[in-house]
C-alpha cells in the first residue's frame, strides 16, 4: 500500500560496511515524529519512529540539511509486508520549506 504524509524529519543517520563475518550492509535510517498510540489511555504525546530509506547513498542527498534538522518533508511511503509482520518504508523525501512570513510595510506611494 503506497501513499504520500508529511512528515516531520528530526534525525538521519547510514550505515555501510562489511561484517567479521563477510556480509555487507548498506542502510539509511530516517527518523520520524510519531504520535504514541493513545487508544488505551496509557501513553501521549509523539516519539522518533525509525524507517528505512534505501541505500547509505539516499543519506548524502540531505546533508547540506544538517543545520535544518528538525524539518518538515513529503514521503512517498509503503506499507509492506512478508507475510507474517508488516513494516512501513519511506521510498523518498521532499523537504518543504516553513513558510516565510511577510514582509512588513508594502509598497509606498511616490513622492
Amino acid at each position: 500500500m503506497k501513499f504520500t504524509s508529511t512528515i516531520k524529519v528530526t534525525g538521519m543517520k547510514f550505515s555501510k560496511g562489511t561484517m567479521d563475518n563477510g556480509q555487507a550492509f548498506d542502510s539509511t535510517k530516517v527518523f520520524v515524529e510519531t504520535e504514541l498510540d493513545s487508544s488505551k489511555d496509557t501513553a501521549m504525546g509523539t516519539a522518533c519512529a525509525e524507517y528505512g530509506l534505501g541505500k547509505a547513498e539516499e543519506y548524502q542527498k540531505y546533508k547540506h540539511l544538517a543545520d535544518s534538522f528538525p524539518f518538515m518533508a513529503l514521503a512517498d511511503m509503503e506499507i509492506v509486508t512478508n507475510g507474517k509482520t508488516q513494516k512501513t518504508v519511506i521510498h523518498s523525501l521532499r523537504p518543504v520549506e516553513a513558510a516565510k512570513p511577510a514582509a512588513s510595510g508594502g509598497k509606498h506611494a511616490g513622492a
